[in-house]
């Protein structure tokens, strides 16, 4: 029986047989867990598809994704493998890769050339004579359609809010971006580069990129402003694997955070 000191309960002390007990027990449960992780199988990383990936903006803060990009220009392409080593960068024609390999993903990103969707072209058309007059590039809405009907993963596809009112409604407007998408994107606000003000080394600190050192065949400027925010692509990314997004504190290249 228990005894009473100053109205607190003793309870006796445990043997050795309940200690025994106690430990035998504890070795039998940590045995089971590893047993089950043991044969719990590995979950293999998504395979990603990243066309037009451009330098890489939008994959910068992927995780557990085995990615293929695929890039046109070879200068670009370079700076997208500095950054991401382990990818598979191809140099090649993205709309043409995406039909003839959509089969092999699980995720598919695209994002088809903007520039003659832009409202900036526009205005830069109507005011002035240098700006050689050009069809919109229907690859954009060619490629939402055949993912739409032909692909059974997930994919999106990204653009600029365009000078017309676009073909096909988008999924989700997110700053300066329009997608279109198979799943849900929820809202998000995320700081983006400001194309009409800024500098290189402003956009740069933005994105996490820095092309100081690379040779590019073109104005650095352009290739900063075509990025999708790394954490606009993370967000995307999460929603896509129903992942509840956390903002990112992109880490600073010059030696202070952002």
């Amino acid at each position: 029986m228990n005894r009473l000191h100053n109205g607190s309960v003793s309870l006796p002390p445990s043997t050795p047989s309940d200690l025994q007990i106690s430990m035998n027990e504890a070795e039998n449960l940590n045995n089971q867990l590893n047993r089950q992780i043991a044969y719990e199988p590995m979950l293999p990383a998504v395979r990603v598809l990243n066309l037009y990936s451009g330098i890489g903006g939008n994959r910068k803060l992927w995780t557990d994704a085995n990615v293929t990009a695929v890039e046109f220009r070879e200068d670009i392409a370079e700076v997208y493998k500095h950054y991401f080593p382990n990818d598979n960068v191809i140099v090649g024609d993205a709309h043409q890769y995406l039909l003839d390999h959509y089969k092999e993903f699980d995720f598919i990103w695209t994002s088809p050339p903007c520039q003659t969707h832009s409202r900036a072209r526009m205005w830069r058309w109507k005011n002035s004579n240098k700006v050689e007059t050009k069809y919109p590039d229907m690859k954009l809405y060619q490629e939402i359609l055949f993912l739409k009907h032909y692909f059974e993963g997930k994919w999106i596809v990204e653009n600029v809010v365009p000078f017309y009112e676009p073909l096909i409604p988008p999924t989700k407007k997110i700053g300066r971006h329009l997608f279109w998408a198979n799943f849900n994107i929820t809202t998000t606000e995320i700081k983006e580069a400001d194309i009409n003000r800024g500098n290189r080394k402003e956009w740069s600190e933005l994105h996490g990129f820095d092309l100081t050192n690379f040779k590019i065949n073109s104005r650095k400027d352009q290739i900063y402003r075509n990025c999708v925010h790394p954490e606009t692509g993370l967000h995307i990314f999460n929603c896509y694997k129903g992942i509840k997004s956390q903002q990112y504190k992109q880490p600073s290249l010059f030696g202070a955070d952002l």
